[in-house]
């Protein structure tokens, strides 16, 4: 039984197309589509040598495939940086499929790249998983992980993004130069997001008072625009870029703050797999792991062709989503610039889980998550944190610089 996710993973609709806002709708700069014949660091040079690391073939599917939980963007780089050159796309699928390619070798097999959201209407993408057993990879919030544990569990085997780009934004000029959260509500100003675990979050902390929260949220700037004294959920890797350069009606900075400062603290996307298949597909995991920690890290190095993927299928999946080579980016100068891709903490190593933030995610969004009746509380005491995740196939070798 599908499950809801208590917070979408992208609740920002880019396309502006409603009424006093239509005019500043949102286009693909400088995309032209990725062009499978021409060099790129995906482009198979070699193949990969039998048995080594990044021979694929003998341990993994054929076709390996990952499914992200919204459309192309820039945060999801280390998939679509392994999507190698003479790629196909489905356009009535919204799928990507290649050669799956490592700095210039071919591993063997073929990476198939499945869009969420809208593409699938918005089903959790750990129902996806268990709905079709082709997807090997699914991005799961951990917060969506622990909603679906019952009935749909995941394991978590290499995280991606660090910490959470959620914000909150707000109009500096309306609220007296706020630069934090906390300045910024003590007005108390409606604080408008898609759903209420944020809110409850800030509730808990006494940073907002109850009579501030508006669950109204649609992802359009209309409001924002039109009442600048309102606080509103954003992403610090897309909105503050697209507000000032993007939305004539705005166009100067916003303020936010991240929320994973406010104890917003979930692993972002983690690459997680079905339970089962942690022993089912173990030796496939163990060489394709650490290529997803390295993959992530190159990306963030060398965005030029995994962003070129992103571009050119927002373009030809043609689904209304914009995004533009800016955002693309902007993205990726803020991953590196405020730390959302970094060596964990506890450990040193990229990718790697950490058991006391874990318990911790699992102890702190329990309560959230049962108030808005995302899980039973049943289901909540029955959660084991280390069941969320596993290490044993991190190379620890792989670290960022």
């Amino acid at each position: 039984m599908s499950q809801p996710t208590p917070l979408p993973r992208r609740a920002t609709v880019r396309a502006l197309a409603i009424g006093a806002i239509a005019a500043s709708v949102i286009v693909v700069a400088g995309c032209s589509g990725a062009d499978p014949a021409a060099p790129s660091s995906a482009a198979a040079g070699t193949a990969a040598e039998k048995g080594g690391p990044l021979d694929l073939a003998s341990v993994c599917p054929a076709t390996i495939v990952m499914q992200q939980d919204w459309q192309p963007e820039s945060e999801h780089g280390a998939m679509y940086n392994l999507v190698g050159d003479g790629y196909t796309v489905d356009t009535d699928k919204k799928t990507v499929t290649g050669p799956l390619v490592v700095n210039g070798t071919d591993t063997g097999v073929k990476i198939e790249v499945r869009s969420g959201g809208p593409a699938v209407n918005f089903q959790p993408v750990p129902a996806l998983m268990y709905l079709d057993t082709d997807i090997l990879i699914g991005a799961v919030n951990t917060d969506a992980a622990i909603v679906a544990d019952a009935d749909q569990p995941t394991v978590a085997v290499t995280s991606q993004l660090t910490y959470s780009p959620q914000i909150l934004m707000w109009d500096p000029e309306s609220h007296n130069g706020a630069t934090t959260i906390k300045e910024a509500a003590a007005g108390g100003d409606p604080v408008v997001t898609s759903g209420d675990v944020i809110p409850n979050l800030l509730l808990s902390q006494g940073v907002i008072t109850s009579s501030q929260i508006d669950t109204s949220y649609e992802g359009t700037p209309q409001r924002f625009v039109s009442d600048p004294k309102i606080l509103q959920q954003g992403f610090a890797t897309a909105e503050p870029y697209i507000y000032e350069n993007e939305i004539s009606q705005w166009g100067k900075p916003v303020g936010y703050q991240l929320l994973s400062e406010l104890g917003y603290n979930i692993y972002p996307e983690p690459l997680a797999v079905r339970k089962a298949d942690v022993t089912d597909k173990a030796d496939c995991l163990k060489k394709l792991v650490p290529i997803m920690q390295q993959s992530q890290i190159d990306f963030l190095n060398a965005p030029e062709h995994g962003n070129a993927v992103i571009l050119d299928l927002v373009e030809k999946y043609d689904t209304g989503w914009t995004y533009s080579e800016g955002v693309a980016q902007f993205s990726v100068e803020q991953q590196k610039k405020l730390g959302l891709v970094t060596n964990d903490t506890a450990s040193g190593v990229f990718g790697q889980f950490d058991p006391e933030r874990m318990s911790a995610i699992v102890k702190d969004f329990t309560p959230f998550l049962v108030t808005a009746g995302s899980i039973t509380q049943a289901a909540a005491s029955a959660i084991d944190p280390s069941a969320l995740y596993t290490n044993e196939f991190i190379d620890t070798s792989i670290k960022m610089g």
